[in-house]
């Protein structure tokens, strides 16, 4: 929670300060209307004392305007305070959704992998909601609470000493209750919050994965997984409402006791007193302290409520700080190297990479080199670490061991932003943003001209299924790209990265979702529309790479084959294997 207070900005502190002073008017006030009370009390008790019933209208009438005019006060305070504190609480949402979001963005996959996606989005949206919460609730009660507990205590040690402990037994009762509470429930919300996670997780996972759950007939699998959880986290909180259940009727069994204990002690007082009109003045006292004991109670109970809200909110706060604190593995060097010796040209030396806490590398002792304008394939089996090696290329991961060279320079000596403007990257699965064909084609280019769109996506062979929308490049994109087709979603991905007019291409598999035919065509307007460019290709099939400059063979991390078609097709035996089980021997050769 320190952490989220020291990122306030000035300004929330100039208001917090402001509701400070605005709380203790407020109090001031609050706690002035049990002595406007107490004249009317012994006004009406002097006249049936008295037996002349005669009564001071206009003092009432005095008072009451004055009691009126104090509660009308009170209401305009409490109405801006409430205000304030709202506009704090928000303000202070929206700085930390921010922070987190941006801290998220300059994660490398490794640390996104470490907190898992449902768990960022929680943290992103939930926790930080909880916060606002128990920042509303502090603010109000942390002035308020002891304000109001300071002076009526004061006001009510003037009144009585005698009836002082009756508030000291109250008090007590209540603290006892609620430390108690408190430390049952504190360890729940801790639970309760990686529940959450799960409880996304598991929904994340069903909804993307919907079309499969449903072939498999695997609804009920999904529905045991999420009711397992689901019941888990119902009993949690369950057990948190119960036990915060009880703070009401302690709340009320303390009051009413004080109640009764100060009547029953004050008569006592009062019946000693021999003086009849001295008695009648001393019950009035009596009531009027009665006010006070129960502010100061109330000044207690709210204390204690932030039992509810505090012990999520920390739990809450030490999940955000666990994500603004966490130093992202891949970031940018204090001095960064802007001149490129080699535009276009990609070099591995050497490289291992493994990830955290696995027990073996996925790559081991890479070394190869793409000069400008070549185009360089990686094929081989499920696992072999052709996805690993690509991503090491615009420092998505940073390699374990060796070095990765981009441009004639180490990637690390290269600020991120300056590395990445030269790569076009089109990853395996295509991914498409909510909003129109042109804001996703322009993603990485926002000046891109219309001709350069429609050209981009002719290179694409996405054209003419463009052409065919009745709005053209600004036709919508739904979230994820739902509502076009993989080998549609692949080819805007493909012209995304035409538009950027890149040094080097980075094709992830991007060509496994277009028929034979498309693939070709594309390859063919790619290979014109891109000459001069560095193209790095992942492929599954031997007809999409059989052209490459250099086709570099992977088996179990580590490289068994560099060359071209011909000569792999005579020297590596992993090549020829996946060679045969796709193509006849006549259209290998």
């Amino acid at each position: 929670m320190l952490k989220v207070l020291k990122s306030m900005r000035w300004y929330y502190w100039l208001l917090i300060i402001l509701i400070g002073f605005l709380t203790y008017f407020q109090v001031t006030l609050e706690l002035e209307l049990p002595d406007q009370m107490n004249k009317i009390v012994r006004e009406v008790t002097n006249a049936i004392i008295l037996d002349n019933y005669t009564i001071d209208r206009r003092l009432i009438f005095s008072v009451g305007l004055v009691m009126l005019g104090i509660v009308l006060s009170v209401i305009t305070i409490l109405t801006i305070t409430v205000f304030l504190t709202a506009r704090i609480g928000a303000g202070i949402a929206s700085d930390l959704r921010r922070e987190i979001f941006q801290k998220v963005e300059r994660f490398s996959l490794e640390e996104i992998s470490h907190f898992s996606t449902p768990s960022l989005i929680t943290r992103t949206t939930n926790d930080v909601m909880q916060i606002q919460m128990v920042i509303i609730m502090v603010i109000r009660l942390a002035f308020m609470a002891p304000i109001t507990g300071i002076k009526a205590v004061t006001k009510a040690l003037e009144q009585s000493r005698e009836l002082s402990n009756v508030i000291l037994i109250a008090v007590l009762f209540l603290a006892i209750s609620f430390v108690t509470i408190f430390m049952i429930v504190t360890p729940r919300f801790s639970r309760i919050q990686k529940l959450t996670d799960q409880l996304n997780l598991v929904t994340r996972e069903s909804l993307t994965g919907i079309r499969v759950v449903r072939a498999s007939n695997a609804e009920r699998i999904q529905e045991e997984k999420f009711n397992k959880v689901n019941t888990t986290f119902k009993q949690n909180i369950l057990f948190v409402n119960r036990v915060g259940s009880l703070m009401m009727p302690i709340q009320q069994l303390t009051l009413n006791g004080l109640t009764l204990g100060l009547v029953w002690l004050g008569a006592i007082i009062a019946n000693q007193i021999a003086d009849v009109q001295i008695r009648s003045e001393r019950l009035a006292s009596i009531l009027q302290f009665q006010q006070y004991a129960v502010n100061v109670v109330f000044a207690f109970m709210m204390m204690t409520m932030l039992v509810i809200f505090v012990p999520r909110g920390i739990v809450s706060a030490r999940r955000i700080k666990e994500v603004l604190e966490t130093e992202a593995t891949v970031h940018d060097p204090d001095q960064p190297i802007t001149d490129l010796k080699e535009p276009g040209a990609i070099e591995f030396r050497n490289v291992t990479f493994q990830y955290p806490d696995a027990e073996k590398p996925v790559i081991e002792n890479i070394s190869f080199r793409v000069n400008p304008g070549e185009t360089v394939a990686l094929i081989g089996s499920t696992g072999s670490g052709k996805s690993t090696i690509i991503n090491l290329i615009p420092r998505f991961f940073d390699a374990t061991e060796g070095e990765v060279l981009v441009n004639g320079v180490n990637v690390k000596d290269v600020k991120q932003e300056d590395l990445r403007n030269t790569i076009g990257y089109v990853p395996q699965r295509g991914v498409l943003f909510r909003g129109t064909i042109r804001s996703n084609l322009t993603y990485g280019r926002k000046e891109a001209t219309d001709e350069e769109i429609r050209e981009a996506l002719r290179i694409a062979q996405a054209l003419e299924f463009v052409n065919k929308l009745p709005e053209g490049i600004d036709a919508p994109i739904a979230q994820g790209g739902t509502n076009v087709s993989g080998g549609q979603k692949q080819r805007l991905n493909i012209a995304r990265a035409i538009i950027k007019k890149p040094l080097i291409y980075i094709f992830d598999d991007s060509f496994s979702a277009l028929d034979f035919k498309t693939e070709r065509t594309l390859r063919e307007e790619l290979a014109k529309a891109t000459a001069g460019a560095t193209k790095v290709i992942v492929a599954q099939r031997v007809g999409t790479i059989m052209d490459a400059d250099q086709i570099i063979v992977l088996d179990k991390g580590k490289i068994v084959g560099i060359g071209t078609h011909k000569e792999l097709m005579k020297t590596c035996e992993v090549y020829q294997e996946i060679a045969l089980s796709q193509l006849a021997k006549e259209e290998l050769e």
